[in-house]
């Protein structure tokens, strides 16, 4: 892994689980706070499952699932072209996969906390390492669409 991506990562990582810590000690459990009245709320939930908790209770599966997702990509990371967009995708996947995984294994579920209603449609409630994987994915694909995905310098 090159220094850019692990650096990115641990600071995407610290946004994670600082964000958590805050909610933690500032909300109750299932306690809610209006943001934006009919559209944004922080609301304290602990997820089981995956994302629209898929999988719920399945946390041992989900934390299998998580470490071979992180070592796929630090494989493929390294067949990639050495690019800015690459790294911050990389980063992202990474510290998001991370912040999941490290509440899955240490509190037995994972800390979700945004709200949002748009449109009458009441989202799922989300974190911050679910905003950096879906960015982070979104920008792979950007990725391999340009076709950083083959690197010419990796003989195979």
């Amino acid at each position: 892994m090159n220094k850019k991506i692990l650096i990115m990562t641990i600071v995407f990582l610290l946004l994670d689980q600082t964000s958590k810590i805050i909610i933690d000690s500032t909300l109750k459990l299932y306690e809610t706070v209006t943001v934006i009245k009919g559209l944004f709320y922080i609301s304290r939930v602990n997820n089981t499952g995956a994302a629209f908790s898929i999988l719920e209770g399945k946390t041992f599966l989900l934390v299998i699932v998580s470490l071979i997702a992180i070592l796929v990509l630090i494989k493929y990371m390294n067949e990639f072209k050495k690019t800015r967009l690459g790294n911050i995708s990389f980063s992202m996947l990474l510290s998001g996969i991370f912040g999941n995984l490290i509440d899955r294994v240490f509190l037995g579920s994972v800390r979700d906390f945004l709200k949002f209603n748009i449109f009458g449609y009441e989202f799922p409630i989300f974190n911050v390492a679910d905003i950096l994987i879906v960015i982070g994915v979104i920008l792979l694909a950007i990725c391999i669409f340009r076709g950083d995905d083959k690197n010419e310098n990796i003989s195979k």
